[in-house]
């Protein structure tokens, strides 16, 4: 597996009963109960192509009693009777990940933990986190091949657990972390961002709240890559 499964492999808990939204190959559910971290996984996906390759790893691992494949749209695969604690959604946008996740807690579907990496939208898989009583317990930055990863692990409390607007934006462990992928993403962000600005302020109909929005972002970036 590459650097961001594993990583993802890493922060799913010992013993959980996982589904993996999204499972593509399975490879992430085949390499945890290879493992033997976890006994019993959901390989769940979308489109019937990536779910008969899942279906073909898993027998040639020999792991089918123990990896079970779903066809169908995000956790409306997963039952009551599944057990499942952990949901693993990786890979998508977060705005993606957010509808599936309303769509399952609007039919009271609730899941002690969700490892999350979404592609984009990152902020906004965080503050559906925080407005729906989850603790984001651990997070992690990593590069691959061009690209950077945010993934992120939370837990479902009894209370709210306010994030400031910084740690919505960057992460609360990302943000006190400061690893040199840090720079590398927000430095690229900072650049995309003021030539954003230059285009919009170009335009013959100028968005001043798309404007307002850059340059606050502009702000926010700035302010942490040139902190001490």
């Amino acid at each position: 597996m590459n650097l961001r499964l594993n990583t993802l492999a890493k922060m799913v808990d010992s013993g959980s009963r996982v589904a993996d939204i999204g499972t593509d190959h399975a490879y992430l559910p085949i390499e945890l109960v290879k493992n033997g971290k976890i006994d019993f996984a959901i390989a769940s996906d979308v489109a019937a192509g990536p779910l008969e390759n899942a279906k073909t790893d898993i027998a040639e691992a020999g792991l089918s009693a123990k990896i079970e494949t779903r066809l169908g749209n995000g956790l409306e695969t997963v039952t009551h009777q599944d057990q499942i604690d952990t949901v693993v959604i990786a890979g998508m946008g977060g705005k993606l990940m957010v509808d599936i996740l309303d769509a399952a807690w609007s039919k009271e579907y609730q899941f002690d933990t969700l490892v999350l990496e979404p592609n984009i939208g990152e902020a906004g898989v965080r503050n559906w986190l925080m407005m729906h009583n989850y603790q984001i317990m651990d997070e992690r930055l990593i590069a691959e091949a061009g690209h950077t990863y945010e993934l992120i692990k939370a837990k479902l409390t009894d209370t709210k657990h306010d994030l400031s607007e910084k740690e919505i934006f960057f992460g609360p462990f990302i943000l006190q972390e400061k690893n040199p992928v840090f720079y590398q993403k927000w430095e690229g962000q900072l650049t995309y961002n003021q030539k954003l600005l230059q285009n919009l302020n170009k335009a013959k109909k100028k968005d001043e709240d798309r404007i307002n929005e850059v340059n606050h972002h502009i702000k926010l970036i700035e302010e942490e890559i040139n902190h001490d």
